[in-house]
């Protein structure tokens, strides 16, 4: 084959191959219906660039309220019930005959039957999280059938149903990839656009520093950026949205591309992913710009060593190349939604010459701590242990003691694992050790609880987070107050017993209910700082009770209400 023809073979080959989605291949479609019979509003979409994670369903809008009737998306059986304070809060996991599982999370309360089950799960645990595996002849449902309310539990930020649909590995893959309509018509919205140089010699402006672009906008959805001079390698990111119809919220885009000179260089798809890839967002991400301004910059460009799927096929990893000194170079960046309505940006770049007196980072206060090996240092009372795999890339830290304050650096570059600072309590015998904590200090001075457990004379804490930190005790108990009932009062048009439980320093760790010494499943809800005990729950009945709540924080101080009650059916 003449030399030309097959130079030009291998460039069609590989254009088809970039071109080609990855995108998961023969998803059933008209499988599964809509999980409420509203019509379907997002408040956030798959794929969503959320703190430490990227968002593994979609948000739907309940109008503001709680209480809208949840439906199974095609027909199987419920897999899994899991119930926790934080996270999904109430949730609900239903495995369907194609092997793909729905969940349906910070749900309210369950249909009746579920509902029944769980509690008598509760009640015979004594305890209200809770994790069950039911089996596959235990809680059958049909296809459309009512399973849960909406609601607004766990770490939810307000009243909707996370939905989301998972293959048979536990990936969560985008719902509207199998025929879900969610209404889009509105182009993604373009906020920022910043350049990289992405080694010591690369350059952007003369500068071996990230610079923000300014943003011109252009008809027709079309931006282009101030042009700028650059050298070396460098990688460009922008932050973006996407707003669907009857919504303001700022979701996730679907698809982003590049080219440079024309020629395809990177693209992410936000179709599939694995929650063993998640906590990579914050490489993907400018974490420096998001903990400095709350905006999250996209890079677009594979940082080393990321393993995530959204990538696609990209030609140097999406990073330019650029080392020929007067020579120009246009850079575009499409950004598409699901329903391909389109964004596109424009970035010319004049190749400079190369800086040969560049100014080095100041490192001399540093500490060079190597991402694929583990660290150790000793810095007064305290032990620092940076294992192997924790940092994405080597990095210098700021590491010092002063004052029985250790600094390890500042909260600008993200772990992918837990640090491990260990604290020798020597000084504190005599002293009740049991009682003692580590906590982040804030720029302002603000102490925030981290959870450490004492082992012989060593206060150990496990943290993803750079900071400051410092040795604080609390002898505080927590406090317990009745909300919607006084000592001695009868209540019998109540529904239910409410008490606020709050603890100021190291947090609610556990808490007890009884009456007449029987327990009493209570429900918590730390947003509201509420434990809730229904009177359906029919534990009680006698008209004179005797209610017992018992409430201990991190460290092991207690608290205990005491209250008598009538009550009468």
């Amino acid at each position: 084959m003449h030399r030309k023809y097959f130079i030009l073979l291998l460039l069609g080959l590989f254009l088809v191959r970039f071109g080609e989605s990855q995108t998961p291949q023969n998803l059933p479609q008209d499988y599964f219906q809509n999980p409420l019979d509203i019509e379907l509003k997002l408040s956030g979409s798959f794929g969503e660039l959320r703190s430490n994670h990227f968002h593994s369903g979609m948000d739907i809008k309940t109008n503001q309220r709680t209480g809208a009737k949840v439906y199974a998306a095609a027909s199987g059986y419920v897999s899994r019930i899991k119930i926790e304070t934080y996270g999904y809060g109430k949730a609900l996991y239903i495995t369907h005959p194609n092997g793909y599982t729905t969940v349906y999370a910070h749900l309210e309360k369950f249909a009746p039957r579920i509902e029944e089950y769980v509690k008598a799960k509760q009640y015979a645990n004594e305890d209200y999280e809770i994790q069950l595996y039911p089996d596959d002849l235990e809680l059958r449902v049909d296809p459309g059938e009512w399973v849960a309310y909406s609601g607004n539990t766990g770490g939810s930020g307000g009243p909707h149903l996370h939905f989301e649909i998972r293959n048979s590995a536990e990936r969560p893959t985008n719902p509207m990839l199998f025929g879900i309509e969610i209404p889009d018509s509105r182009e993604p919205l373009v906020k920022q656009v910043k350049a990289y140089p992405l080694n010591a010699e690369s350059t952007i402006n003369g500068k071996n520093q990230s610079q923000m672009l300014r943003l011109i906008p252009l008809k027709g959805n079309k931006f282009k950026t101030e042009t700028f001079s650059a050298y070396g390698e460098i990688g460009i990111g922008v932050n973006t949205n996407d707003q669907m119809d009857g919504s303001n919220n700022q979701n996730g885009v679907y698809d982003i591309k590049t080219y440079f000179n024309g020629k395809p260089s990177f693209e992410m798809i936000f179709d599939q992913f694995g929650f063993d890839e998640t906590r990579y967002i914050n490489q993907m991400i400018d974490y420096e710009h998001f903990k400095n301004s709350k905006s999250r910059i996209s890079k677009l460009y594979v940082p080393d060593g990321s393993p995530l799927s959204m990538y696609r096929e990209s030609v140097d990893n999406g990073k330019l190349k650029l080392y020929n000194p007067g020579t120009q170079h246009n850079y575009k960046i499409s950004i598409t939604d699901f329903k391909g309505n389109e964004s596109e940006i424009n970035v010319d770049i004049d190749n400079e010459q190369k800086v040969e007196d560049l100014i080095p980072v100041d490192t001399k206060n540093a500490i060079l701590v190597a991402h694929n090996e583990s660290f150790t240092t000793t810095q007064g009372s305290y032990t620092l242990t940076i294992l192997k795999g924790t940092l994405y890339e080597d990095t210098f830290l700021d590491i010092n003691e002063n004052a029985d304050v250790l600094k390890v650096h500042e909260d600008v570059i993200p772990l992918h694992k837990s640090m491990v600072i260990n604290y020798d309590m020597k000084s504190k015998t005599g002293d009740d050790m049991s009682k003692y904590y580590l906590a982040r200090i804030t720029s302002w001075g603000a102490a925030y609880h981290t959870p450490s457990r004492l082992s012989g004379n060593t206060l150990t804490a496990f943290t993803k987070t750079l900071g400051t930190y410092a040795i604080r005790k609390d002898t505080k108990p927590p406090s317990i107050v009745p909300v919607n009932f006084k000592d001695g009062q009868w209540i019998s048009k109540n529904r239910n017993l409410k008490l606020k439980i709050s603890d100021r320093e190291t947090g609610i760790k556990a808490y007890r209910a009884t009456i007449n010494g029987k327990f009493i499943l209570m429900e918590y809800d730390y947003k509201t700082n509420l434990i809730t005990y229904d009177f359906d729950d029919a534990v009680i009945t006698d008209p004179d009770n005797e209610l017992i709540v018992i409430v201990t924080d991190d460290v092991g101080n207690s608290s205990k209400f005491e209250a008598n009650f009538k009550r009468k059916e």
